[in-house]
């Protein structure tokens, strides 16, 4: 018989290339959920996952981010606060005369406020 004249061989070459093409999508979407299972593992997701199911865990890292936290900006702002004062301090040894009197009046009241 040929095939021309039998419909069924025409319907199953048919499927068998459906099937064949479904096959090769198949494969490649396993390819793809083994890549997204690879960063999902080099992104530690599942420790990240039971972090968030057991809080007592994020208890002691949380806190002493948040002490060194604190201590780092009373550090910095102190750092801050003296470069500002040794600039104003060069200012006022510049005599300039407009900001001059403004500046000697801040240095004054922060030196006065050292001594206590």
């Amino acid at each position: 018989m040929d095939k021309k004249d039998c419909g069924d061989e025409t319907i199953f070459d048919r499927k068998n290339t459906e099937l064949s093409a479904l096959r090769n999508e198949l494969s490649i979407l396993e390819r793809k959920m083994d890549k997204i299972c690879l960063y999902m593992e080099k992104m530690s997701i599942t420790e990240y996952v039971e972090l968030l199911y057991n809080p007592r865990k994020l208890l002691w890292p949380n806190f002493f981010s948040g002490l060194l936290r604190g201590f780092g900006m009373a550090l910095g702002f102190t750092l801050l606060a003296a470069l500002v004062m040794y600039l104003l301090n060069i200012l006022n040894f510049l005599n300039i005369p407009i900001i001059g009197k403004f500046i000697a009046d801040i240095v004054e009241i922060v030196q006065a406020h050292l001594k206590y």
